[in-house]
């Protein structure tokens, strides 16, 4: 996949088919549908119904075992977070869902995430461990892409525009996955940034923040 933009959609955060239906139709590559706190399967199915008349790939990432689910999806993109000392989101939740669900593994794609904003819901729910210098970061890169074979590292600020040195250095590391980018992104400037040092940009809170073209901004960034 040469997936140059993902827009991300909360399905705890309020959106209406109008959006849906500009977002679906803007040139981003694909859509996930993914949030930290409060998301349902009903709410996922709110959102999925809104995106069922578009021809765009369809992303879930999950965000507990008990929220997954294939029909309608083209991927389960599968989140494990890499700096935390959590274990069940490194491994634990994995482990349950493989244990007590059905999966179509042809459609599920590991995620290694490194989160690097400790104050954003996620940092705080996975208790990431957030405070670690670049080479920290490129080492987890590293062990994730070369000792787990994880085919997505993922640097997620969340909220919070990062460091484009890191995650340049990142994406210098890698041999084989791909970096996928996270986190502040509003507006083309700053899409163009981070489209360079990452192979795919995802943004979201533009949306629910700025508005509809705030958030066409950011594609024209990273596909240019």
């Amino acid at each position: 996949m040469r997936w140059k933009h993902i827009t991300k959609i909360d399905p705890d955060r309020p959106i209406d088919q109008k959006m849906v239906d500009a977002i679906a139709n803007s040139g981003t590559d694909a859509i996930m549908v993914s949030g930290t706190q409060g998301i349902t399967r009903e709410k996922i199915l709110r959102i999925l119904g809104m995106l069922k008349d578009h021809d765009i790939p369809k992303i879930l990432e999950p965000s507990s075992p008990e929220v997954v689910f294939f029909e309608g999806f083209d991927y389960v993109y599968a989140p494990s977070v890499m700096n935390t000392k959590k274990f069940e989101w490194i491994l634990g939740y994995h482990k349950e869902w493989v244990k007590h669900f059905p999966i179509e593994w042809e459609k599920v794609v590991p995620e290694a995430y490194i989160i690097l904003n400790g104050s954003s819901a996620v940092g705080r729910v996975t208790g990431a461990l957030t405070e670690i210098g670049k080479d920290d970061v490129v080492a987890y890169a590293k062990v994730a892409e070369m000792y787990f074979g994880f085919p997505v590292v993922y640097i997620e600020y969340s909220g919070r525009f990062g460091d484009p040195e890191v995650v340049g250095g990142v994406k210098d590391s890698l041999r084989r996955a791909k970096l996928f980018y996270g986190g502040g992104i509003k507006n083309e400037e700053q899409a163009r940034i981070m489209s360079k040092c990452a192979d795919t940009i995802v943004v979201g809170n533009v949306i629910y923040e700025l508005g509809l073209e705030a958030f066409l901004s950011t594609v024209r960034g990273a596909k240019e």
